[in-house]
């Protein structure tokens, strides 16, 4: 019960710390670079990366050294990949899924949400209502016959978030991820685990975005995962 009541007995400490982790993130920028094009010779594969400043490559400088072009790295040489990123700083699953209206059709579709649910203190209901949700509108809107969806990453293991706002936001980040994995086994898409121990050599200057070396590490798991399709 403790446990339960602590976020509001400590939510003056929370939301001050909250208010100056978010206004120090924000301030890096999207990575400069196209958000479209074709890379690569052989079948046709149509991905699109769907998210947050995550997906949207905050952290490096352009999106070569981002999640797609780490991606486009490791998928060029085997396919012709039609790529697409929608992606915004802020985005919560609930935008994602109103970016995403009028977007083409998309063989694979990799999604880099729920940092910002964790922050905006989206209910594990809700959460799990728009994940559904837009899942459903991947698969039969889009036409995505493959989905990859990053789990929400372990924000209790971040070295930039100050006590006591970092194990609340683990809890929380823990809660979501695993209303994630039940709704991706129920949609038929597939949970892909942050498989890393936060570091902040793996991090951007901020201390939470990606840093180059974690948005290698993951576009080459995503490629090979998104490579799956062709087969």
């Amino acid at each position: 019960m403790f446990q339960q009541l602590a976020p509001f007995a400590l939510a003056p400490v929370y939301a001050a710390q909250l208010v100056a982790l978010v206004l120090r993130a924000e301030r890096l920028p999207e990575a400069a670079g196209p958000r479209s094009g074709v890379a690569g010779q052989g079948a046709r594969l149509r991905l699109l990366v769907l998210g947050d400043s995550s997906g949207a490559g905050v952290g490096v400088a352009h999106q070569d050294d981002a999640l797609i072009g780490q991606m486009l790295h490791h998928l060029a040489p085997h396919a012709r990949v039609e790529w697409q990123v929608i992606a915004r700083s802020g985005a919560t699953t609930h935008a994602a899924r109103s970016m995403l209206r009028g977007a083409g059709q998309f063989d694979v579709a990799v999604l880099a949400l729920g940092v910002n649910d964790v922050l905006r203190q989206t209910r594990a209901a809700r959460f799990a209502q728009a994940q559904a949700a837009l899942m459903r509108d991947l698969r039969q809107t889009h036409g995505a016959g493959r989905i990859l969806a990053s789990a929400v990453p372990p924000l209790g293991a971040f070295p930039a978030f100050p006590q006591p706002l970092r194990a609340y936001l683990g809890r929380r980040a823990t809660k979501l991820d695993s209303v994630l994995r039940e709704v991706c086994a129920t949609a038929g898409a597939q949970h892909v685990p942050f498989d890393l121990t936060p570091d902040i050599n793996l991090l951007a200057r901020d201390g939470f975005h990606p840093g180059a070396p974690l948005y290698a590490h993951w576009g080459a798991r995503m490629a090979g995962l998104a490579l799956r399709a062709l087969s």
